[in-house]
């Protein structure tokens, strides 16, 4: 599942693929937040996304970079982006990782997603990446890079 970068060379000129040994155990429980995730806005649960997060934690989009200290700052937030949905129409969240590198208590990952309305159409389809900490609690989300519509990514749109 997690892309390698196998072509890609290191700054020491090793290739990266021997330096990124990702666990399975770990891609696994990385796999299992992002599922968790998709679940929470699947059934409009601002909590159980919220759950999801380390606090605090940024979300850039449109160019700024949004800092939620806490869960209720977050909350808020989430509350509205659920609004939308609604409006959407969008009833179910699917997503792919498209590259996933862990080193230690952190972790990044791309992943594309598609959001759908209730007769299967595409509502929505874009990219985010994910800055990842593991602490007492798993894996969370740090920060939410999505990629904008201006930055050259078609199709992209915003989302959590």
């Amino acid at each position: 599942m997690a892309e390698r970068y196998d072509d890609a060379k290191g700054t020491d000129g090793i290739p990266m693929s021997a330096e990124i040994q990702m666990i399975p155990e770990t891609e696994d429980e990385i796999t299992t937040l992002f599922e968790e995730y998709a679940a929470g806005f699947d059934d409009f649960d601002a909590e159980a996304v919220a759950d999801c997060f380390a606090y605090p934690c940024t979300i850039w989009q449109l160019g700024a970079g949004n800092v939620f200290l806490d869960r209720e700052e977050l909350l808020e937030n989430i509350e509205a982006l659920l609004a939308v949905y609604d409006t959407e129409e969008i009833v179910h969240s699917t997503f792919e990782v498209k590259s996933l590198v862990a080193a230690g208590a952190t972790a990044f990952a791309n992943l594309s997603w598609r959001q759908e309305r209730e007769d299967g159409e595409a509502a929505m389809e874009f990219a985010c990446r994910y800055a990842l900490i593991d602490g007492h609690e798993g894996w969370r989300i740090a920060t939410v890079f999505n990629e904008d519509e201006a930055d050259g990514d078609e199709g992209a749109g915003s989302s959590g």
